[in-house]
């Protein structure tokens, strides 16, 4: 076990919460705008909405690379420190959300194998509830506005669902990168300690 891998990926996942968190606030401003733009069709409210989704957009990016990138770090690190777990695949990590139908079970199951593998310190019963929580938060969240623009384009009431949705689950996976992170670098920590230890 090299030196970087015994280190929990705690800038990545600082990183990847602050840009889930902006874009999420941006999200919101997005929403408002293009409702208002629904509302009162105008040069103005076209030029505002679309400024505004090109920065989202940008920003959501931002925040899927860093969150990626920081779960990959973390299945290495599970991996490393539970060997015999089920972890995925390194491919599999990344592909599972960008593969239609599958990606709307499978990334759920992989943060869960990658939180067990991470700890004994898992608490099954309440981080896997926080898991739960945030990818239902997420799933429902698309449901809500896929329903809206088939049903009732710009309704104040979905926007509303959907946006309270959309801020759930952002706070949820921030608390999720949290609880991997932190449950990673105990064990990480206790792992270098017990080497060191028998190196003396």
């Amino acid at each position: 076990m090299t030196s970087t891998a015994r280190k929990a990926p705690r800038t990545l996942a600082r990183c990847a919460q602050a840009a889930i968190g902006v874009a999420t606030v941006v999200d919101v401003f997005r929403a408002a705008a293009l409702r208002d733009y629904n509302l009162h069709p105008s040069y103005a409210s076209l030029d505002k909405s679309g400024t505004i989704s090109r920065v989202f957009v940008n920003l959501m990016f931002l925040a899927a690379v860093l969150f990626l990138v920081w779960l990959a770090r973390s299945r290495r690190n599970a991996q490393l420190l539970s060997p015999r777990s089920s972890v995925p695949t390194p491919g599999w990590t990344i592909g599972a959300w960008f593969v239609p139908l599958v990606n709307l079970v499978a990334p759920r199951r992989l943060v869960l194998d990658i939180g067990r593998a991470s700890s004994m310190s898992w608490e099954e019963k309440r981080d896997t509830t926080l898991v739960n929580l945030w990818w239902a938060a997420w799933i429902a969240h698309g449901l809500v506005l896929l329903t809206a623009n088939q049903v009732a384009p710009g309704s104040v009431a979905f926007l509303v669902v959907a946006e309270v949705l959309v801020i759930a689950a952002a706070v949820l996976l921030g608390l999720v990168i949290e609880r991997i992170t932190v449950l990673q670098s105990a064990a990480l920590g206790a792992t270098v300690l017990v080497e060191t230890l028998a190196q003396a």
